[in-house]
């Protein structure tokens, strides 16, 4: 859905899908921890030994082993195509290896120590950490879906274009307003030229701006607002509500 193109009655497209899908795989993870819990609480209380440990221990080693090469390879795509539905596809995964790690370690401990124990001491251990994983994803959903702006290194090179652009041309910049949803990057801010400039003059400067930005920020849908920098007016409309 969230790769599907704009709609009359969705102009900006669906890429905000992609915060639904992994708050939900984050509450699926913080889910999965709280199963871990309550399985290793009773086994804390009252100790068992433990069932078939060569045979799961084998089935452990060689589910982590796919999950870890598919998990790390869907955090790596999701990152280089922006895309936080993969990132949190292979966190679900790694949540599951690390799953594995711990028992993998708790009955090798038990069975070097005897210490029936560790093994639901461990588990707990692992499931703190999988909590704050599906947490961290939780809230980067919410973020999303509450207009976070664009990196901020991403931001510091817009300014920076507008620094060179400002001391070229004699022209201003303000208003500066971005904000990431998904894959896309949505960048627009007022372009205050010249009195004397024509509006085909003012209009080939933006487009030329526009088109940098779009090289420096992936996937960046950019809007000017252009202005005559002598005019009062032009800066009475700074805020979002003006």
């Amino acid at each position: 859905m969230a790769a599907s193109p704009p709609a009359e009655n969705h102009p900006y497209g669906f890429s905000k899908a992609e915060y639904f899908a992994a708050g939900i795989e984050g509450a699926l993870i913080v889910l999965a921890a709280a199963g871990i819990f309550a399985s290793a609480i009773p086994r804390l209380i009252e100790p068992r030994p433990l069932e078939a440990p060569l045979f799961g221990l084998a089935l452990n080693v060689a589910a982590s082993a796919i999950n870890l090469g598919v998990g790390i390879l869907l955090i790596r795509v999701g990152r280089t195509a922006h895309s936080i539905a993969l990132e949190a596809d292979g966190h679900h995964l790694m949540t599951d290896v690390w799953t594995s790690v711990g028992v993998v370690i708790g009955v090798a401990l038990v069975f070097a120590t005897g210490w029936l124990r560790l093994d639901p001491l461990i588990a707990l251990a692992v499931a703190v950490h999988i909590i704050w994983t599906g947490l961290r994803l939780m809230r980067r959903s919410w973020k999303g879906l509450l207009d976070a702006a664009i990196p901020t290194e991403d931001t510091a090179e817009v300014t920076k274009l507008f620094t060179e652009y400002s001391k070229r041309y004699g022209v201003s910049f303000h208003a500066l307003r971005t904000r990431q949803a998904g894959a896309r990057h949505f960048i627009s801010f007022h372009l205050l030229v010249p009195d004397a400039w024509s509006v085909a003059q003012a209009h080939r400067l933006s487009e030329e701006i526009e088109s940098r930005i779009r090289s420096m920020v992936p996937n960046a849908a950019v809007f000017t607002h252009i202005e005559p920098i002598s005019d009062p007016a032009s800066y009475e409309d700074q805020g979002l509500d003006r």
